[in-house]
């Protein structure tokens, strides 16, 4: 099969690689028609991870069941099925508490597995035409009837509308509330687009990336253009110099200034002065424990300088951590289905598999226009 291959630091290539197959009674093979290439996706290609060369990448993924093991029940051939890019087994303590983004059998000594990605297993990605499934039961969600005209919304569920979502609930967003999301990437923008349909009063969007910025406000979102600096100052003006109620992290550890220097700590510390006194903060941005090649001291550690003292004299509260995208993909769909919510508006490339490496290159020099790439590995 045709895969994209990483082979090191800024060199992703589509290589021919073993067709993956059925290995376990559990497993579904499913033909993959639409894959995602995700912001996270960069910290890898970049070399900010121990990804081990020989790896296929690729999380966010929607496509056709073309085989099934013999111990799969409800998945079917032919199936039009999503793939969350966490992996659970559906029977283990986390996984019957709703969290299957930290499954305990799924990758043995650590919680939580996840396709082609650092650290969460053994499991290629799906940026390839066949990806294998474990425990598909659990992890295939079954998509509408209109799954093949709407790839390119349903491919968002695997891992960025419900991510978006999530770090609206772990900011504990309630309709009427205001929100400032930091972060106009895709999780950004899906956060927004979550908010939206949360009944939020007012949601605003801070980021230095204009064409980003515009997709924010096709949504009625307020897009705060931080790259004089003046964020903080402007989501004051908005609430009425009381602060939004609450706040969304969806940049990560390589968030940059308006220099596009990095500074892991500025957006942790951004929220803590523009969220309100008892406000509630969610954090979907990916943090590492380890960055080796960071250029900051602490966060080679996987640390940084956090403005603790003004988060307790402010009472606020925070929430961490990847999605569980099993505790919203169904019902995310059914939205999708209905036509309330399409959040395909923020594709802007759709390429075939082989044009991977341009896609990775463009994206992660952040050239204008490119804010979401859909690849077809399969026509």
């Amino acid at each position: 099969m045709k895969a994209l291959v990483y082979n090191g630091p800024r060199d992703v290539q589509v290589q021919d690689m073993p067709d993956a197959r059925i290995e376990r009674p559990t497993d579904a093979l499913v033909r993959i028609t639409r894959t995602n290439i995700c912001g996270s996706d960069l910290h890898m290609y970049e070399g900010r991870t121990d990804m081990r060369p020989g790896r296929i990448l690729g999380h966010e993924n929607v496509g056709e069941v073309i085989e099934v093991g013999p111990a799969v029940d409800r998945v079917k051939v032919g199936d039009m099925v999503s793939m969350p890019f966490n992996i659970g087994c559906g029977f283990c303590e986390n996984c019957e508490r709703g969290l299957s983004n930290y499954c305990l059998t799924a990758n043995p000594g650590l919680a939580g597995a996840a396709y082609g990605f650092a650290d969460m297993g053994p499991y290629h990605g799906g940026q390839a035409e066949l990806l294998r499934v474990p425990y598909a039961d659990y992890n295939c969600l079954i998509l509408p009837r209109d799954a093949q005209e709407k790839q390119n919304d349903y491919v968002m569920l695997s891992d960025i509308f419900p991510t978006g979502y999530h770090a609206t609930e772990l900011a504990q967003l309630r309709p009427g509330e205001s929100v400032v999301i930091y972060g106009a990437g895709p999780v950004g923008l899906m956060a927004a687009l979550a908010a939206t349909v949360k009944g939020a009063s007012l949601v605003m969007v801070v980021d230095t990336h204009k064409d980003r910025l515009a997709l924010a406000e096709k949504i009625g979102a307020v897009a705060i253009d931080d790259t004089e600096g003046g964020g903080i100052e402007r989501v004051m003006e908005l609430t009425g110099g009381r602060g939004a109620d609450c706040g969304c992290e969806c940049v990560g550890y390589q968030c940059c200034n308006m220099h596009q220097h990095e500074v892991p700590n500025l957006t942790m510390n951004n929220l803590v002065n523009a969220v309100k006194f008892t406000g509630h903060i969610g954090v979907v941005g990916v943090f590492v424990p380890m960055d080796p090649n960071a250029q900051d001291k602490l966060q080679r550690r996987g640390q940084m300088a956090f403005d603790f003292g003004m988060f307790w004299f402010k009472g606020q509260k925070m929430g961490t951590g990847q999605c569980p995208v099993k505790a919203y993909n169904r019902f995310l769909s059914r939205l999708i289905e209905q036509e309330k919510v399409k959040p395909s508006w923020i594709v802007s490339h759709e390429l075939p598999l082989e044009q991977a490496p341009e896609a990775y290159r463009n994206f992660d020099e952040r050239q204008d226009g490119w804010t979401k790439v859909t690849l077809k590995p399969n026509g």
